[in-house]
């Protein structure tokens, strides 16, 4: 396998030679003030989580501020910039029952004498990086949000997930963009330090790489690949057909589905089959594990209605268990993905959803979307009952659609989740589940 360094140079030497064929947005920069960007995101977070069969309750409630600055490119062959991410925060009431990863935890978070933890009254978090860009490909080292498949920063929570390294990414030939970086440090959002996981799953040296596809308007593919050292290799593909309809109407077809091979070290919850004496204590198998989980969806779109169809199935002896060695808390690119992933081991799933955008019907801003999953067919360690899981799923969301409180977001999200006696203590187990976030965007240049 390629080394991230080997990886980067090659995107750049493919930047060189074919630099005077396409379009350069290089060419077109037009100053390291000029184009520099700056905003700040207020949020205001709640996330309650109603425990049944006597488990204790979450619920946590802070207010941050969330910050993005970069400049432009300066001129010349290649561009050179630098940018900043990072977070202040501070709670809201007491937080003894806090968790969900919402508010940093003193003590690791352990409980007191009558089931409390100490929260952080306050914290921040960030960092810099540095970019530079010849032709249509950029370069990027430092403190980094991601959003790739196979490693996505948490952003679901009060304040995103951090990493830190390089990313390359190159956009020379039209329709096709490569994508290639090595992360050696990972902060979770509820971590005040990087890699700060006492229990083992800090990241170590992680390398990815990928390419997207867009063969037409209606036909898109892409694939991405993830070597996080002494954890995991993992791959994910996706295919996304749309086929416009008459009267505006559309079908989409989508597909994607990921193999992840857990190295003997890694943390694991859901194994089958061969583990390690301390497996329970450590979550840590002792044994190479795999996975394959894959899904296809089908979506009707006509006016404000949306409905969509999936399937969803896990195959090997173990989990998908993302999220388990810093390999990204976000990166479960599958349709069935609410408050339950539905990734238990050899699970299978299926699912429906709509949407309705009201305003198409006369309420501008305002999104309403109801799903509901059912999981089967889950092996469970220690027991040979079928494991079963179900989910409702309800979320609103209004966005202000004009004025001095443009863009500015509330979304209400609700989940029942039920499993059944086999899966109750594996996983999340039944919950009454809230999340409400107002959001406030402020752009300052």
């Amino acid at each position: 396998m390629l080394k991230a360094s080997k990886l980067t140079l090659a995107v750049l030497i493919n930047a060189a030679l074919i630099s005077t064929v396409y379009a350069s947005e290089q060419s077109e920069a037009k100053g390291f003030v000029e184009d520099a960007e700056g905003s700040v995101l207020f949020r205001t977070g709640f996330v309650d989580r109603d425990k049944k069969h006597g488990k204790a309750d979450t619920r946590s409630t802070a207010q941050s501020a969330i910050f993005d600055l970069d400049s432009g490119y300066t001129q010349g062959v290649v561009g050179f910039g630098v940018g900043i991410v990072g977070d202040g925060s501070f709670k809201i009431g007491d937080n003894n029952h806090a968790g969900n990863n919402m508010i940093p935890l003193h003590n690791n978070g352990q409980k007191d004498e009558k089931g409390r933890v100490d929260a952080y009254d306050h914290w921040a978090r960030g960092g810099a990086n540095v970019k530079a860009r010849i032709s249509n490909t950029d370069v990027r080292y430092g403190t980094q949000i991601l959003d790739l498949p196979v490693l996505a920063s948490n952003t679901g929570r009060m304040v995103p997930e951090y990493f830190e390294g390089v990313l390359a990414t190159s956009r020379e030939i039209n329709g096709l963009e490569l994508t290639a970086g090595k992360f050696t440090k990972n902060q979770m959002s509820d971590q005040i330090r990087t890699d700060a996981d006492a229990n083992g799953k800090g990241l170590d040296r992680a390398i990815v790489w990928g390419a997207k596809y867009k063969f037409d308007d209606q036909l898109n593919a892409s694939y991405f690949g993830l070597d996080s050292k002494n954890k995991l290799e993992r791959h994910y593909v996706n295919v996304n057909f749309k086929q416009p309809l008459a009267n505006d109407s559309s079908l989409t077809l989508d597909f994607s589905g990921y193999h992840t091979k857990f190295d003997k070290n890694a943390v694991t919850y859901s194994a089958t089959g061969e583990v390690a004496p301390d497996y329970g204590t450590t979550g840590v198998a002792g044994v190479e594990k795999t996975n394959n989980i894959w899904a296809v969806s089908g979506s009707y779109n006509t006016g404000a209605h949306n409905l969509m169809l999936a399937y969803q199935q896990n195959t090997g002896n173990v989990g998908y268990d993302y999220g388990q060695n810093a390999d990204g808390f976000q990166s479960v690119y599958l349709p069935n993905s609410y408050l339950s992933d539905f990734i238990g081991n050899h699970e299978k799933s299926v699912q429906a959803q709509y949407s309705l955008d009201l305003g198409k019907l006369g309420v501008p801003g305002l999104n309403w979307t109801t799903a509901y999953v059912y999981g089967w067919d889950i092996n469970v360690a220690g027991t040979a009952d079928e494991g079963k899981e179900q989910e409702f799923f309800n979320q609103v969301k209004y966005t202000v659609q004009s004025g001095f409180a443009k863009d500015a977001s509330l979304r209400l999200r609700n989940s029942i989740y039920r499993a059944n006696d086999a899966y109750e203590n594996t996983y999340i187990g039944d919950t009454n589940e809230w999340r409400i976030f107002l959001d406030i965007p402020v752009k300052f240049f």
